[in-house]
């Protein structure tokens, strides 16, 4: 499965698949072994990423939904980050984690073998799509400071639209994921992995794709992002000292184009190992460069460091974020988040 980014060498035997499905796996005993050898290490951690990113991304919704003062532009391409972390960490994870460690092959039947891939590649380009709709909303707050900033309605069309290109990009995968049940054959073995036609160049062509929009899009827009803000920002630097006003502006400024470049970071770093790894067995089918033996535990390290990436965010938005941080205590220390707020509303007022 390229989307969930398992492509199993091995489970119980070898098994050739006729000539409709040229991208067939050989499944040898020695892979599965070592892959079972890494259960006892593997298995928490999946749990503790799906633990982790469920927990920190709902909290980051609720709080995003439950303070209108955090229903600005930014604030809800943040949350349909969240949203599309929380979709994937525990829907798509359970499910790919328990392929990867079941000899018996994919337990959750054929509608679920094409909606997992789906799902969790529609996720990636989601992820994509509002971090560059977060660096593009960046810029224009500071080369256009006066110019009036898309309404929360705007930003839900923008959302949908997201989601949807995001469907659309991802559904190649999931066109190509074949179920195939082997038990009839006499083989305990239900496989749901993607056959592409044409000896895998159109999968390679999307996994150059895929390489390219995961990471040329969100590095080259904040890049660009981060370009124009400077530029902007000394076009409209005020000559003298800055008011205490226009000091607290760019601090709020330069704390949110941080958090995009955190988020960016994290996203970008988190999905190399696995798109290069997908990238090499891609051009290499023949397992030449990888050896066949190591290509599953090499999978599921990397398959779990992407999914990981799903736990930063909230992290990341805590600690740059002050109405994020209280929230957090206030849900932590009720009283004392409750005076704090009642300080912070009172200076505000006055």
């Amino acid at each position: 499965m390229f989307s969930s980014g398992f492509r199993f060498v091995s489970k119980d035997m070898d098994i050739f698949m006729n000539e409709d499905f040229n991208n067939s796996h050989q499944i040898g005993r020695e892979g599965s072994k070592l892959l079972l050898r890494s259960n006892p290490l593997s298995l928490p951690l999946y749990c503790l990423v799906v633990i982790v990113a469920g927990v920190g991304n709902s909290f980051l919704l609720a709080c995003i939904l439950a303070d209108k003062k955090l229903h600005n532009a930014t604030n809800v391409f943040i949350g349909n980050l969240a949203a599309g972390d929380l979709l994937m960490c525990l829907s798509c994870v359970p499910l790919t984690a328990s392929y990867a460690f079941d000899s018996h092959g994919w337990a959750f039947g054929r509608p679920l073998c094409h909606l997992v891939p789906l799902l969790q590649c529609a996720t990636v380009f989601a992820s994509v799509l509002s971090l560059t709709a977060i660096a593009v909303d960046r810029y224009i707050v500071v080369a256009y400071p006066v110019r009036k900033r898309i309404s929360v309605w705007g930003c839900g069309a923008v959302t949908l639209g997201v989601w949807l290109l995001s469907l659309a990009l991802a559904a190649p995968p999931s066109l190509y994921t074949r179920y195939l049940d082997l038990r009839p054959s006499g083989i305990d073995l239900v496989v749901c992995e993607e056959f592409w036609p044409n000896s895998g160049y159109l999968r390679l062509l999307y996994s150059c794709f895929i390489l390219i929009a995961s990471y040329m899009i969100p590095l080259l827009s904040v890049s660009v992002s981060y370009c124009a803000i400077t530029v902007s920002l000394k076009r409209y630097s005020v000559p003298g000292e800055p008011s205490n006003s226009q000091q607290r502006w760019s601090q709020r400024r330069k704390k949110t184009f941080s958090m995009l470049v955190a988020s960016v970071l994290a996203f970008a770093l988190c999905w190399l190992p696995l798109q290069v790894l997908n990238l090499l067995l891609d051009l290499d089918p023949d397992f030449h460069i990888i050896g066949k033996r190591y290509v599953n535990v090499l999978q599921v390290c990397c398959h779990l460091v992407a999914m990981s990436s799903a736990c930063y965010n909230p992290f990341i938005y805590a600690s740059l974020h002050s109405k994020v941080r209280l929230h957090l205590k206030g849900y932590l220390c009720p009283c004392r988040g409750r005076q704090r707020a009642m300080v912070e509303r009172a200076i505000s007022r006055s």
